[in-house]
This record gives C-alpha cells, sequence and structure tokens, in this order.
C-alpha cells in the first residue's frame, strides 16, 4: 500500500488514546444514573420515617426524578449538539455531584422533590452525551459496537445493580448514603473526562429554540404524569387534563421541529425505516419489560420472604446476561443479520415472561433465575444492536438528538409499562375475596398494595393475619402472571415487527485492519 492511500485512510482508522479508559468512565455514569432511577425504592421507607411526607409528596419524591428526565432528554442532547457534548457532559457530572449531597441531606418533603428535580435534570445531560460521545471516540465501526455493546450492558444493568447496592448501604448506613455514593463516580468522571474525552458537536447547529424546549418539556411531563397516575388512581380529571395538555403540547412540538429551519429534533431521521424499527423496538421492549421487573422485586420481597439485599441479588442474572450479550451483539449482528439478532433477542425476552405465566409462590429460584438471565440476554442483544442501529442511521453531527430520541424512547416504554401492566396487577390484585373474620378496614388497606396488606395484618391476630397475608399474596401472584402473559404477547409482536421493519438493516463494516 503507498504512502498516499495510508494517508487518505488514517481519518477512518484513527484509534484515540484512553478511549477504552474514556468508555469505562461513560459506561459508570450511565451506570449510575440507571442505578439513581430504582435506588430509592429500598430507601423509601426510611426516608419516610425521617421527613414525614405525605402519600401525595411521596409519588412526587419517587416520580419527579424519571419526568424530568423524560421531559428534558431531548432538549439535552440538542444543546449538547450545539455547545459540545463533552462540555454539557463535565457541566452535568459536576452538578449530578452537588445535587445528590442536597439529595442525602434533605431536611423537608419540599426540599427532596425540588432535589430530586433538579437531579433529573442533570441526569437528562448525562445520558445522551456518554451515547453520542462513543459516536465520536470510536472511529472503527466495530469498536464502536462494542462500546456501545458496553454501555447498552450498563444501562440494562443499573436497575438490577439499584437493589444491591441500596441493600448493602441500608444495612449498614442512612438513607442518604444512597445517593453520596454519586459523588465518586462524578468526581472519576470529570477528572479523566478532562483529560481523554474529545469534544464534538455539530459545526452548524442553528439556535437553540426555548419555545420548542418548553413544548417537549411539557409535553412528555404531561404524558408520563398522565399514565402514571392512571395506572395509579384510575381516570381522573386531572388524569384526563394532563394527557390533553400534554398531547397537545407535542403536537405542537413536532409542528414546529418541521417548520424551523435548525430543528431541536430533526424529524425527517423517522422517515429512515431502520431508525424508526429501532426507536420503537425500545419502546416496546422496555414497556414489556419495565412493569414486570418492578412488580417481581415486590414478589421477592413481600411473597416470598428475601430482604432487600437478597431481592437484589436473586435479580442479578438479568445484568449479567445483559452485560454478556451486549459484548458479543455486534459481532453477531454482522455475522447473521441485524433484524435477526434484534427478533430473537425480543423473541428470548418474550419467551422467557411466558414462562413466568406459571409462576406461584413457592416456585423456586432456579426457574426465576433462569427467565431472569435469558431476559437479560435477549435484551443485552436488542438494546445494543438498537442503539448501533440509530446512532449509524444518522450524521454524527446529529448523534446527541438521536441518542435523546432513543432515551426518551427508554422513559417512555418505562412509564406505559409500570402503567399498563400495573393495572393489570392491581386490578386483579384488588378483587381478592377477603378471609372471614378480618375487619373492613384492615380488608380496604390490604387491597390498596401488597406492602399495606403485611402492614395492616400486623395489627391482627395472628391467624386473620395470616390468612389475610395469604389471600394477598395469592391474588398478587395471580395479577403478576397477568401481566407476565401481556408482556410475553408484547415482545412477541414487537420481535414479529422488528424483523420486518429492520429488513435490510446493516451495522457499518469494520474498517481497515479488522476481517
Amino acid at each position: 500500500m503507498t504512502p498516499d492511500v495510508r494517508a487518505a485512510e488514517a481519518p477512518q482508522t484513527v484509534r484515540r488514546p484512553g478511549r477504552w479508559l474514556a468508555l469505562a468512565v461513560l459506561a459508570l455514569a450511565v451506570l449510575l444514573v440507571a442505578v439513581d432511577a430504582t435506588v430509592l425504592g429500598l430507601a423509601t421507607p426510611y426516608l419516610s420515617e425521617d421527613l414525614r411526607p405525605s402519600g401525595t409528596q411521596l409519588l412526587w419524591i419517587g416520580d419527579v426524578y424519571s419526568f424530568v428526565i423524560a421531559g428534558l432528554l431531548v432538549s439535552m442532547g440538542s444543546l449538547g449538539d450545539r455547545i459540545g457534548r463533552k462540555k454539557l457532559l463535565l457541566t452535568g457530572a459536576t452538578a449530578f455531584g452537588a445535587v445528590s449531597v442536597l439529595n442525602a441531606y434533605a431536611t423537608t418533603p419540599e426540599m427532596m422533590i425540588a432535589a430530586r428535580a433538579l437531579l433529573g435534570v442533570a441526569g437528562a445531560t448525562l445520558m445522551p452525551s456518554t451515547l453520542a460521545l462513543i459516536r465520536n471516540l470510536f472511529h472503527d465501526p466495530r469498536e464502536r459496537s462494542l462500546a456501545i455493546g458496553v454501555w447498552g450492558a450498563m444501562a440494562s444493568a443499573g436497575a438490577a445493580v439499584g437493589p444491591v447496592v441500596g441493600g448493602l448501604l441500608l444495612e449498614h448506613f442512612w438513607w442518604g448514603s444512597v445517593f453520596l455514593i454519586n459523588l465518586p463516580v462524578m468526581a472519576v468522571l470529570v477528572v479523566v473526562g478532562v483529560r481523554f474525552i474529545p469534544e464534538s458537536k455539530n459545526p452548524a447547529p442553528g439556535p437553540w429554540d426555548l419555545p420548542s424546549v418548553v413544548l417537549s418539556l411539557v409535553g412528555m411531563i404531561g404524558v408520563v404524569y398522565a399514565i402514571k397516575e392512571a395506572a395509579a388512581h384510575g381516570a381522573r380529571p386531572d388524569v384526563f387534563a394532563a394527557a390533553a395538555v400534554g398531547a397537545g403540547a407535542l403536537f405542537g412540538f413536532v409542528r414546529r421541529q418541521l417548520t424551523l429551519p435548525a430543528p431541536l429534533l430533526d424529524m425527517r431521521l423517522f422517515r429512515h425505516r431502520g431508525f424508526s424499527g429501532a426507536v420503537l423496538a425500545d419502546l416496546l421492549t422496555i414497556l414489556g419489560l419495565a412493569g414486570l421487573i418492578f412488580f417481581l422485586s415486590q414478589f421477592l420481597q413481600l411473597v416470598q420472604g428475601r430482604s432487600p439485599l437478597q431481592a437484589g441479588l436473586a435479580e442479578l442474572p438479568a445484568a449479567l446476561g445483559a452485560v454478556g450479550a451486549g459484548l458479543v451483539a455486534g459481532t453477531a449482528a454482522r455475522r447473521f443479520s441485524v433484524r435477526s439478532v434484534v427478533s430473537c433477542g425480543l423473541a428470548a425476552v418474550g419467551l422467557a415472561l411466558a414462562a413466568l405465566t406459571v409462576l406461584g409462590k413457592d416456585t423456586g429460584y432456579p426457574v426465576l433465575g433462569a427467565s431472569l438471565l435469558a431476559v437479560g440476554v435477549g435484551a443485552g442483544l436488542s438494546f445494543t444492536v438498537t442503539a448501533d442501529v440509530i446512532l449509524s442511521s444518522v450524521p454524527k453531527e446529529q448523534a446527541g438528538a438521536a441518542s435523546a430520541v432513543s432515551e426518551t424512547a427508554y422513559e417512555l416504554g418505562a412509564a406505559l409499562g409500570i402503567a399498563v401492566l400495573g393495572s393489570i396487577v392491581t386490578g386483579v390484585y384488588r378483587d381478592f375475596a377477603a378471609p372471614a373474620g378480618v375487619p373492613a378496614d384492615a380488608v380496604a388497606a390490604a387491597r390498596e398494595s401488597l406492602g399495606g396488606a403485611v402492614e395492616a395484618a400486623s395489627a391482627l391476630p395472628e391467624r386473620s393475619a395470616e390468612a389475610l397475608v395469604t389471600a394477598a399474596q395469592y391474588a398478587f401472584v395471580d395479577g403478576l402472571r397477568g401481566a407476565a402473559a401481556v408482556g410475553a404477547a408484547v415482545l412477541l409482536v414487537t420481535a414479529a415487527a422488528a424483523w420486518r421493519l429492520l429488513r435490510g438493516q446493516k451495522l457499518e463494516d469494520g474498517a481497515a485492519g479488522h476481517p
């Protein structure tokens, strides 16, 4: 090969020194953001004892983080494309660490709600920035697929790791410790990021349109709020109002993007069948998974009697499967095809959920562990390849906005999953037959939730308490089986849709030096 040819190829084959160290730090940041979304659940009883929030305040403490992240992802992804993804990431990481301290030392429910909202703002800067930066750190497509696999594995593993980390911390420290673990990770991210992460942005981005930001924020928060409230409390006037405002704002957002010369989100991206198919697969996969995993944690603790730490460890096969599958997903997609890997991954998750339709109160761990491992492997394959498709479907200047669309699909899918599958679980659960001799007020409290049943039983005579808890547990398991059946159907239909939508889609091939 002549020197001129080698020189011409150099930009395509350059390998940045320190790129894998930079990836490790980016992946750790993603893991931490994902953990933060789940770890609070374990700390809630302790937090409630200290801060004494009302029921409504407790719901906002739990939900406002995901509301704000969902509402700001697209805006922050677009902002990173404009001002620089490295700059946004490091600023967001610094803010995430600082606001984590505010969360840990909150002294009132109002302060805690505000701190969680600010943490959501900072979290929204991290997720799309990390994935977009991978596009610019790794020029070789095969290396980039592996890097996206690591990123996807950490994002998938976060939900499973959260209960383990939270359980360990809460056994030895006070509830604020679940937030203080963010500080050393974010400090490392800033120190390493300054040195090893290259800056990247859209060279001709146009202005950041503030009305679009407001419409996106109002639209996503309105829709997600309506979905969650409808699942928790049924159809109410405020739910319909929030849904109408959210849908109207999102319609306005789309209309505005189609008229702006430099839109916050280029809606033409959705004309690409591979991009749209990957986003839809992500949304429906999370929809099928999120609600079930949420209720499976309660099953492990309140039905099978595991401690928070034991429940977290029981869910680890999902994380291990996601990590392993994510690392080989790119290679598998090149050897076979994108649609076969994504469809097979989704089908594996669907079949694993189908296996949980035979779940019982005394089901042994091998069945649960094997199902969770299959869920992790399938999700790792699917999410990794769809993230690669989304990034490779758009010009690298729009990587932040495209990454944000992918993350928004995750958030919306999670809200829909908990709402749709949650309504199935709670609908079946609330109709359980009360044992004879149990007071009406105890039955009413028990029908609110399985945790409420356990608490109500603590004030009853032993025989009545045991009968009430047993009836509630069986009803909860019945609801969980129904949700598993619906989740399995959603995943299997999504697998078939992905087979069609991703037809002919390929990942970029490796640069020189790869087979």
